[in-house]
């Protein structure tokens, strides 16, 4: 696969992933809304890896957002990095045991409303990092 290939597979990946999330949403899967939510993040943010990494070729196999979108070298606001927190817990809580059941308490629809929010506005916010940059005119020599 191309570079290109690569970046476009983790954004079309992370786009069906957002579509789950909604539907999750929908059934009343909250704690399963937020997981799948924290995949489209993972999956934007190894898009903008991929996109940097001039020999990308096997994904890095960490979920921690923070250090994905470190490698990702995007300049992060102090909102961004609060919301990348939040929602690499959403991976953690929904995986293993020890944190199910207070996760699954916590995830009221109030609470999956305002986390699904904090998504969509990291969602769009990658998506704008991860736009190609207009190729600069070049001017003609006289």
């Amino acid at each position: 696969m191309t570079r290109e290939e690569i970046v476009s597979y983790w954004i079309e990946t992370s786009d069906g992933d957002y579509n789950t999330m909604k539907h999750m949403f929908d059934t009343k899967d909250y704690h399963w809304s937020l997981f799948i939510g924290h995949l489209v993040i993972e999956k934007l943010i190894k898009a903008a890896i991929a996109k940097i990494v001039e020999e990308y070729k096997i994904p890095i196999h960490k979920h921690d957002l923070l250090f994905l979108a470190e490698k990702a070298e995007l300049e992060l606001t102090d909102e961004i990095k609060k919301k990348l927190a939040v929602i690499t817990t959403f991976n953690i809580q929904a995986r293993y045991p020890d944190y199910k059941k207070a996760f699954y308490e916590k995830c009221t629809r109030d609470f999956c409303i305002e986390q699904i929010k904090n998504i969509e506005e990291v969602r769009t916010w990658l998506k704008e990092q991860l736009k190609e940059q207009p190729p600069e005119e070049v001017m003609p020599q006289s």
